[in-house]
């Protein structure tokens, strides 16, 4: 990971298995574990952590006044706020994934979301707690796509952006009502986004290069861009790399390594299998078929 996080770099000084992580184009980090039989202290770190269990983790403890205290389990959520002192005792398996972020993530995404600069934010701890929301964000999009893949980056954007904007309505302390969206996005608004997405199709795009485009924060521009297309904007660009790499499979003769980078995928297998899903059969035998 090229950003420094504190209980990142304290995990691996312990017996934790990275099994991989990410810094994603807004800083925010992302890392997979497995560990078992350990002891960790966690102290005075100076970002958030929002931890998923993913498997296992039923001998996890934690520290108390009053002795050990046992939760966890599949599905189970940990925050740990900034500052946050925490001893766990690990007794058998467990698989987990974090995301390390500030609270200048969360001051950028409330301005951006309500157009005003909190004074003050204090997020609230929670451990071993059930939010069916982040799970869902955790296991359909963080967990199923491709972290160093440019074209799934959209992908993860609006999927911790979606994560950022939930702790601020649901554990964050802001007394803020948020604005409400009506509507999507001007002719002129949709036509920039369009025009944008099309000339950079080849590119990794990011939630806030689209966001910018239209002059809206993040959370404001994925409502508004849903209700004028119909489709989450990460939906609609991988449909329209599919549908530039299908043109370009029937009308060139360009090897389908290239097309698949012209298009904005990573490798050649990650365009097969995404092509695959949609079309119901590889690119090479599309192309076979065109040619009998």
């Amino acid at each position: 990971m090229s950003l420094s996080y504190q209980v990142f770099d304290n995990l691996q000084q312990h017996k934790a298995r990275l099994l991989g992580s990410a810094s994603l184009g807004n800083g925010l980090g992302l890392a997979s574990w497995y560990n078992d039989d350990d002891l960790i202290k966690l102290d005075n770190a100076n970002h958030h952590t929002l931890s998923l269990y993913l498997a296992d983790g039923y001998q996890s403890y934690f520290q108390t006044a009053s002795g050990w205290q046992n939760g966890g389990a599949p599905d189970k959520l940990c925050l740990m706020p900034k500052d946050y002192a925490s001893t766990w005792h690990l007794r058998g398996p467990l698989s987990f994934m974090h995301l390390y972020f500030t609270d200048q993530h969360l001051r950028e995404h409330a301005e951006q979301t309500w157009d005003r600069s909190p004074a003050s934010l204090t997020l609230d701890e929670r451990l071993f707690a059930d939010d069916p929301h982040i799970t869902l964000l955790y296991r359909q999009f963080l967990l199923s796509h491709d972290w160093h893949n440019p074209a799934d980056r959209l992908a993860l954007s609006s999927a911790t952006s979606l994560i950022l904007n939930h702790l601020l309505k649901h554990y964050v302390h802001l007394g803020w009502q948020e604005v409400k969206v009506r509507g999507g996005l001007s002719p002129y608004q949709l036509q920039q986004v369009l025009d944008y997405i099309d000339s950079h199709l080849e590119q990794p795009l990011l939630l806030s290069d689209l966001a910018r485009e239209a002059h809206l924060s993040e959370f404001h521009f994925a409502r508004m861009f849903k209700h004028s297309k119909g489709v989450a904007p990460h939906q609609y660009v991988m449909g329209q790399r599919l549908a530039r790499a299908e043109q370009l499979l029937q009308r060139t003769s360009q090897p389908l390594t290239e097309i698949a980078m012209q298009c904005g995928f990573s490798s050649l297998s990650h365009f097969s299998n995404r092509f695959r899903q949609v079309h119901g059969r590889s690119p090479s035998l599309l192309r076979a078929d065109l040619s009998n």
